[in-house]
């Protein structure tokens, strides 16, 4: 048998244009996710290229009828032969012609240019490195259906604590600010990333000391500097009290404090952000928020220091009192038409002045008007290639506000520009949160429309979740790229994992961290990449010291 043939097309089994097996030949080992070719000559003259991927092996014995008889013949009292099959499922055929391969005919390993026709990489004119085969060769992605050009977004599933869905979201800006696939782009092209466990997204730019020359040739694999970020900026919620000081425990050099001035609060319209927790659009208090929201931009006179405001007189310099001066407004007979609307009543009043005052404790130190220079503390992702905005001591209501109001802005700065060369690309973790499949929100109906009008803009959306069987149908379907890490079982089972054959699904409950399935459109079948551990800190203990330990390098990655 010649040195790249690993077998010959079954007669056993039937072949078609969409799969077929082939017998595994001696001494040659063949395992999942190999890329193999054969070839079909054709009636007439001519010849069809057929590849393909390794979606499943077997093995058993030829001659036994029983299971007992595996014993029998392990002692040699029956005659029988281990045969060594796989399954292929076809990827490519050069030129287009869609027939099976026929019986007996040679199966070969594809390398070299062989490898790039079959996994289409031979037609990607702005190749994306997104991990290594288990074999160790390079994987790509097409940038086309990433920047917008053919189409955009990605959306991560998995496991919580295991899939390492935020951890392989950075290895893709990673490659695509190193890689040089971005060309004169790269300079310009920026990054918004939500930090929403943990602080661990706060050393992004910091070397990884756990990184060890093993994990550092498969970064040279894949042509990319195994090194960190640069320009990362990063943003933690204000602490309470006047200084507005940053809140953040691990790190406490090169982070600053983001809040927004009372007086934003009220010109920007910010209030129904702070009701975004997917309620039914059809309650009538939704009415009173959108009615307020209307009188404070219209009444809110900005005053000069600290970002307070001056409302019918009224001097207003925390939330607590601003709240407290809405609440006496909708109430009053006198000011109720004008602030809460027309025919409305007294219950509808009531529900909304609950959840407003439900709020206060979990908003007041990031919407405030007590700090001298506030106007610094506004979160502007434009001046950094990267920025950081760390939200996880915030409670769940403050998360989904500052989220809203950040992406809102980024996309409105996005639309002004009415450019999509420069690339903005939105990292979001906890997905099912802020677009709910269910209810309405104003959160949900912004990153709705990044989803469906991002890509015009060059605003790519970057999200993950545990279950996308939770996430808003819209958003899961706009994102050309789907990413798998480990699954449930129960998960990976639901209608939106439909792109992954029967045999990938099975894989999806047992992957290991380090380990994502990836769809992409050119493809017709998703791929097994391995891609590298970290080069920057994912935890102060990366950043600062090395700690002696063997495993798993992915070991409590998330």
């Amino acid at each position: 048998m010649e040195t790249d043939q690993v077998g010959r097309v079954l007669g056993t089994e039937d072949a078609t244009p969409l799969e077929f097996w082939f017998g595994v030949g001696d001494d040659v080992a063949v395992q999942l996710d190999d890329v193999v070719a054969t070839e079909r000559r054709l009636p007439g003259g001519g010849s069809v290229r057929i590849y393909g991927v390794v979606s499943q092996v077997r093995a058993r014995y030829e001659g036994a009828r029983y299971d007992s008889d595996v014993f029998l013949i392990a002692d040699g009292v029956l005659p029988a032969e281990i045969s060594e099959a796989a399954q292929v499922m076809a990827t490519r055929f050069e030129p287009e012609t869609f027939v099976p391969p026929l019986p007996g005919t040679p199966v070969r390993l594809a390398a070299d240019s062989e490898r790039e026709e079959a996994l289409f990489f031979d037609r990607m004119e702005h190749r994306l490195p997104i991990g290594l085969s288990r074999s160790g060769e390079p994987l790509y992605l097409n940038l086309d259906f990433l920047d917008g050009r053919r189409g955009a977004h990605v959306n991560i599933s998995g496991v919580s604590g295991v899939a390492t869905k935020t951890t392989y979201a950075t290895f893709l800006l990673h490659s695509l600010f190193n890689s040089g696939v971005l060309g004169t782009r790269g300079t310009n092209t920026k990054a918004l990333v939500f930090n929403v466990k943990g602080e661990d997204l706060l050393f992004l730019d910091r070397p990884n000391l756990h990184l060890d020359d093993e994990q550092r040739a498969r970064y040279e694999l894949l042509g990319l500097p195994p090194r960190p970020f640069r320009s990362v900026r990063i943003f933690a919620p204000a602490r309470p009290g006047p200084s507005g000081a940053p809140q953040t425990a691990a790190r406490l050099e090169g982070v600053s404090a983001f809040f927004w001035t009372l007086a934003e609060f009220c010109s920007e319209e910010l209030l129904p952000f702070l009701f975004a927790d997917a309620e039914d659009d059809r309650a009538q208090y939704t009415m009173v928020v959108h009615n307020v929201a209307t009188q404070l931009k219209r009444r809110a006179v900005p005053m000069d220091q600290g970002g307070g405001v001056r409302i019918d007189g009224e001097t207003i310099s925390t939330f607590r009192d601003l709240v407290g001066l809405v609440s006496n407004k909708v109430q009053d007979e006198e000011h109720r038409y004008d602030w809460a609307g027309p025919a409305i009543g007294t219950g509808t009043i009531n529900a909304f002045l609950r959840r407003l005052h439900s709020t206060v404790r979990h908003v007041e130190r990031i919407i405030r008007g007590d700090v001298p220079g506030a106007e610094r503390r506004t979160v502007t992702p434009l001046q950094g290639q990267l920025t950081v905005v760390d939200l996880h001591g915030l409670h769940d209501r403050a998360k989904r506000f500052v989220v809203g109001v950040i992406v809102r802005r980024a996309f409105e700065e996005r639309e002004a520009q009415g450019s999509s060369e420069e690339l903005l690309f939105l990292v979001l973790d906890e997905l099912n949160k802020y677009a709910p499949r269910e209810g309405w929100s104003p959160i949900k109906e912004i990153l709705l429309d990044v989803a469906e009008r991002g890509r015009s803009l060059g605003v790519i959306l970057i999200g993950a979740q545990q279950t996308a069987s939770e996430v808003e149908r819209r958003i899961v379907s706009n994102s050309s790229i789907r990413v798998v890490g480990r699954l449930d079982t129960a998960e990976a089972g639901r209608e939106e994992y439909g792109f992954l054959p029967g045999t990938l699904r099975q894989r999806a409950t047992i992957l290991k961290p380090g380990t994502m399935i990836v769809s992409q459109p050119e493809l017709p079948v998703p791929l097994v990449v391995e891609f590298p551990f970290p080069a920057w800190a994912t935890r102060a203990a990366e950043a600062d010291r090395y700690e002696e330990g063997a495993g798993d390098p992915f070991d409590d990655l998330y």
